[in-house]
């Protein structure tokens, strides 16, 4: 264990946890909401680190009385009460150390966000976009099981079923943390529908999942946006495809455009187009810093390298294989109704890895 060196280590976070909840209850702190709400962020950041510094030093702490007992003492229960303690606190110390070496390298800031996921039919016709379908479905099932909200902000139906596009605009705790190992390319391999002869195809969708950007990420102004109403398609009624509910905003200065149709009020979809305006426009910048980690990691994982095939989905073999970690289970049935949990922990774990060994590298 490198005791010294953790605990030196926890003293400089608890300083400035100290610090920031100092800050927080001043009441001056309201009057700049944009750093109160960046100070609130950090201290919910440091908590789980002070918190399991806090178990680590009591631990620490009780190892030392007991090794003190151990050598001291006289009394032959004493010590072999102190050699129990001593057998159960070091493996506790050693896996608590771990975690809080984890729990300081900095985390992507952006984990903690809600996000936007986009799916797109991509190579294969009518194939790509019926598996794009099938992907949409897939998560929304693992919408469902994680305790998550979600809403469609805008789509796009294939011609022979599934989607060209659909953008989903998912609420919850932590979800653009879980979700970003999702964007990539997903392939699809199967004999289509239309496929007379039973032969095998291989299609592809893609998925791009961004962190939602909130109202103080990005300064958006109003007159670089032009509006556009048009009358919405789809499912909806009669109302919908008769009055111009449908919005289409254009950020002049990027040229980004963006578009809701699913309300049939005209102010709901504005507002909802304008967030994810406001997203993109975020992600640009965020794409920077994505591509400079993923110039670091090998594994690509979690990177947002749209065009990378990230994962197979074989449905003659019933398997899923995740190319970034070589992983492979036979459960294609289960992960089609939503069950990718286990997929999302590998990675997870394959990228803490990855973290730890740069910041060994860096000691």
């Amino acid at each position: 264990m490198a005791e010294n060196s953790i605990l030196s280590k926890l003293d400089g976070v608890k300083a400035k946890y100290q610090s920031i909840e100092k800050q927080i209850t001043d009441p001056d702190a309201m009057s700049d909401m944009k750093r109160f709400i960046q100070l609130s962020k950090e201290y919910k950041e440091l908590t789980p680190i002070v918190e399991t510094s806090d178990r680590y030093q009591t631990a620490y702490n009780n190892l030392l009385e007991a090794k003190s007992i151990f050598s001291t003492e006289q009394d032959e229960e004493m010590k072999a009460m102190a050699r129990g303690e001593i057998d159960e606190l070091e493996p506790l110390l050693e896996k608590l150390e771990e975690e809080i070496k984890l729990l300081l390298i900095p985390a992507d800031p952006q984990d903690s966000k809600n996000a936007i996921v986009e799916i797109r039919g991509g190579s294969g016709g009518d194939e790509a976009e019926i598996f794009a379908g099938d992907l949409y479905r897939m998560y929304l099932r693992f919408f469902e099981k994680r305790g998550w909200k979600y809403e469609v902000t805008s789509e796009n139906e294939g011609t022979s079923g599934g989607y060209k596009e659909i953008v989903i605009k998912v609420t919850g705790a932590g979800v653009y943390g879980v979700l970003k190992y999702e964007s990539g390319v997903h392939r699809v391999q199967r004999v289509p529908q239309t496929e007379t002869q039973g032969r095998v195809h291989t299609s592809a969708s893609t998925v791009a999942v961004l962190p939602e950007a909130e109202e103080f990420d990005i300064e958006l102004k109003t007159d670089d946006i032009r509006k556009d109403t048009f009358c919405a398609s789809g499912p909806g009624g009669q109302s919908v495809n008769t009055t111009y509910s449908a919005i289409r905003l254009t950020h002049i200065p990027s040229g980004l455009v963006v578009q809701c149709q699913d309300q049939k009020s005209q102010l709901k979809n504005y507002d909802k187009a304008f967030a994810e305006l406001r997203t993109r426009l975020y992600n640009l910048e965020y794409q920077k810093y994505l591509d400079e980690i993923s110039s670091q990691r090998k594994t690509l994982v979690s990177t947002g390298d749209r065009s990378a095939k990230i994962r197979t989905y074989n449905y003659p073999q019933g398997r899923v294989t995740d190319h970034r970690i070589n992983m492979t289970l036979y459960n294609l049935s289960a992960a089609m109704d939503g069950d990718i949990q286990e997929v999302i922990d590998a990675l997870q774990f394959a990228e803490n890895a990855e973290r730890l060994r740069a910041a060994a590298s860096q000691d």
